[in-house]
């Protein structure tokens, strides 16, 4: 079983780098280290997508990104993320998303992007494993801005696992789509009083200006939070598949960390915030604090 997960994480690691170009059968053969044939089957049995769908569905995303953050031609667009022509272009982007890509890029509202989570380390999530090249945890101070969150709330949940399994991991994909303050989703823990009975302490969401009077999906909350001050826990880069190891390594750093040495005591008010675990720049966690 791993050998074919790490199968199908070969070839999605290839489309990946690879998307504004043409992916074959062959290409995935060759990186997969299996047949054409026994490459495709593994990529539908372990993603539930075909290689094509897959592919369409992460260039359609990619480009409404595209859309919503520069001023672009819907053909340039449609030709560089690898569409043969702008009629069909827009017929998958409708189909995908439900609306046109020029009246998005007018007007970008919460989309369901395409969240391409890689298939080796679903396998391996749950696999707290030590990590020995993961020796520092850097600490900085940031200030927050008074702003708005729209959330997504679970039920239960006090961190990723079950939080997905409670809302479903697609709430990731809408919340990318949203341009945030911070430039990315974030993940909350929220304070009692930003709790609703019967709610998830862990939520999901993206941080917008407090004059933000935009679209809010279905389902979703705003809350409002305070200017408030953080310490910033950044461990060390890590290879992806190691990403359980160093959360864990972070989160040993902070349960050890004693603020009063740099002035400061924990903020029970505000939410702690989990950025998304990225190998390139090291497992992110902000903790709110005040002066003492």
């Amino acid at each position: 079983m791993k050998e074919q997960a790490e199968a199908v994480q070969r070839m999605q690691d290839y489309i990946q780098e690879h998307l504004k170009e043409a992916v074959t059968l062959a290409d995935l053969s060759r990186v997969s280290l299996f047949s054409p044939w026994h490459s495709y089957r593994l990529f539908r049995q372990w993603t539930n997508q075909t290689p094509a769908d897959y592919i369409r569905r992460l260039r359609l995303s990619e480009s409404a990104l595209k859309l919503r953050d520069e001023q672009c031609r819907i053909a340039d667009v449609a030709f560089e993320y690898g569409f043969g022509s702008v009629d069909g272009y827009q017929r998958a982007f409708f189909r995908e998303f439900g609306c046109n890509p020029r009246e998005y890029a007018g007007n970008p509202v919460p989309l369901y992007l395409f969240t391409p989570y890689g298939v080796k380390y679903r396998e391996i999530r749950k696999e707290w494993n030590a990590m020995e090249n993961v020796k520092n945890v850097f600490i900085q101070a940031i200030d927050k801005p008074e702003r708005k969150v729209i959330i997504k709330r679970g039920v239960k949940a006090a961190d990723y696992f079950p939080y997905c399994e409670e809302v479903g991991c697609d709430v990731w994909g809408l919340l990318t789509s949203m341009k945030s303050l911070c430039g990315e989703p974030v993940c909350l823990w929220l304070p009692e009083a930003l709790r609703r009975p019967g709610t998830s302490v862990y939520v999901q969401g993206v941080e917008v200006t407090m004059d933000y009077d935009g679209p809010v999906p279905e389902g979703f909350d705003v809350i409002e939070l305070p200017a408030a001050k953080y310490l910033m826990f950044q461990g060390e880069p890590f290879e992806e598949e190691d990403y359980c190891a160093a959360i864990e390594a972070v989160q040993t750093a902070i349960k050890r960390y004693e603020p009063s040495a740099a002035g400061y005591r924990w903020d029970s008010e505000n939410p702690r915030i989990q950025l998304e675990p990225v190998g390139t720049r090291g497992y992110i966690e902000l903790l709110p604090v005040k002066n003492l």
